[in-house]
C-alpha cells in the first residue's frame, strides 16, 4: 500500500509504498476513501508532534472508509462486518490507503455524509464534544467563547453548542471573515482586529450574558483579560496556544467566582476513554447529524498525492471549514 511520507531532510511529503498492515485481534482494518486534515499535522510534519507509540509514523488523525478485514475479538464485539461503512480516531496513520484500529474508536459513517464529510467527524467532532461537555460542562441556555471561529474546529464546536442549545461567541480577524462563518449562527462574532475580545465578554456579562465555559485555542493575554467576565463556577479550556503560552492571571475572579482553568488535549486519552467518548458522540450527536441540525463543514477536497498543497491552505489560514484528502476517487460520494 501507500502512504505520505515526510522527508527528515526537507520536511517535503511523498506517496511512498510501505507495508500493509495486518489487523491485531481487536482491530479493524479500514480501506480508507478520504482523510481530513488537522492542525496536529503541521506539527508532526515539523518535527513537534509525532505519533503516539503503537501506530504509523505518517500523519492522518481522522478518516472514513470500508471495513476491509477484523481480527477475532473485533468481529465479535464490535458490532460491525466486512463491508461497513465507518469513520474512525487514530493516534497517526490516516494519510494512507489502509490503516488498522482499535474497534472501539471506530463508528459507523452517518448515512447522509459522504465519505470526504464523514472525515471529518472523529477528531474534531470528538475534540469539541469532548471540551463543551465533559470539560466546559457547557449546558443548554449558557454561554460559550469558542474563538478562532473561521478555524475547522471551530466549524464544528459552534454549530454543536448552539445545536444543544448554548448561546456561542466567537472571534474572527476581519469581516469579511465574518461574513463567510455567518452559516455557524454564532450569535455574537467579535473583529478581534478592531475590537478587544475582553471588552466585549465585559459587555455580554452586564447583558446578562457572562461566559459559562470557552474552548480556546488561541490563549495568549486575552485570556487572562478575559476570565473577570466570566460566570460564577465557569471554565476556561485551553486547548492551544495559538497566540501565546503566556498571559497574566488576575486571581482575584478566580478566588471570588469559584473559575476553572483546564488543560486539554484529546491525543493524551487512553484508547478506553477514547471509545467511550466516540461511543457518546455516537448516540448524542449522530442523531443531530442525520436529522440535519448539524452538518460537516467541507472547505476542500484535495487528492492525497496533494497532500503539500492541502497543507498551505491550512498554514495560510485560508480555509473555513475543513480541508479533507481524497483517498479514492468516490471520497465525495455517500
Amino acid at each position: 500500500m501507500k502512504a505520505i511520507l515526510i522527508d527528515k531532510e526537507t520536511r517535503e511529503l511523498n506517496w511512498c509504498e510501505v507495508e500493509k498492515p495486518t489487523p491485531k485481534d481487536d482491530e479493524i482494518l479500514i480501506e480508507i476513501h478520504a482523510s481530513a486534515l488537522n492542525r496536529a499535522d503541521l506539527l508532526q510534519r515539523k518535527g513537534t508532534y509525532p505519533s503516539p507509540k503503537g501506530w504509523p509514523e505518517w500523519m492522518g488523525l481522522e478518516v472514513a472508509g470500508v471495513i476491509a478485514d477484523m481480527g477475532q475479538e473485533a468481529a465479535e464485539k464490535s458490532g460491525f462486518a466486512v463491508g461497513d461503512k465507518v469513520c474512525a480516531l487514530l493516534g497517526g496513520g490516516g494519510y494512507a490507503q489502509f490503516v488498522c484500529v482499535p474497534y472501539g474508536m471506530v463508528m459507523p459513517k452517518p448515512h447522509c455524509l459522504s465519505f470526504a464529510e464523514a472525515a471529518t467527524i472523529p477528531e474534531a467532532y470528538a475534540t469539541s464534544y469532548l471540551n463543551l461537555f465533559w470539560e466546559g460542562h457547557l449546558q443548554a441556555g449558557q454561554t460559550a467563547f469558542i474563538p478562532a471561529g473561521a478555524s475547522g474546529l471551530a466549524s464544528v464546536a459552534i454549530p454543536m453548542a448552539k445545536a444543544f442549545g448554548a448561546r456561542v461567541i466567537t472571534s474572527v480577524r476581519s469581516d469579511e471573515i465574518a461574513e463567510k462563518i455567518a452559516p455557524l449562527h454564532a450569535d455574537v462574532v467579535i473583529n478581534s482586529e478592531t475590537t478587544d475580545v475582553a471588552s466585549v465578554l465585559q459587555q455580554e456579562e452586564a447583558n446578562g450574558h457572562p461566559v459559562n465555559m470557552a474552548m480556546d485555542c488561541l490563549c495568549g493575554e486575552t485570556l487572562g483579560k478575559s476570565l473577570p467576565y466570566m460566570a460564577e463556577g465557569g471554565y476556561w479550556v485551553v486547548i492551544s496556544t495559538l497566540a501565546g503560552v503566556t498571559t497574566e492571571v488576575p486571581l482575584r475572579p478566580v478566588l471570588t467566582k469559584g473559575l476553572h482553568i483546564v488543560g486539554s488535549m484529546l491525543r493524551k486519552r487512553s484508547s478506553e476513554e477514547k471509545a467511550y467518548l466516540l461511543r457518546e458522540l455516537v448516540e448524542k450527536v449522530f442523531p443531530k447529524i442525520e436529522n440535519g441540525e448539524m452538518k460537516p463543514s467541507v472547505y476542500k477536497v484535495f487528492p492525497i498525492e496533494q497532500a503539500a498543497e492541502a497543507h498551505q491552505v491550512l498554514e495560510r489560514n485560508e480555509n473555513i471549514g475543513k480541508v479533507v484528502l481524497a483517498v479514492l476517487p468516490d471520497a465525495m460520494e455517500k
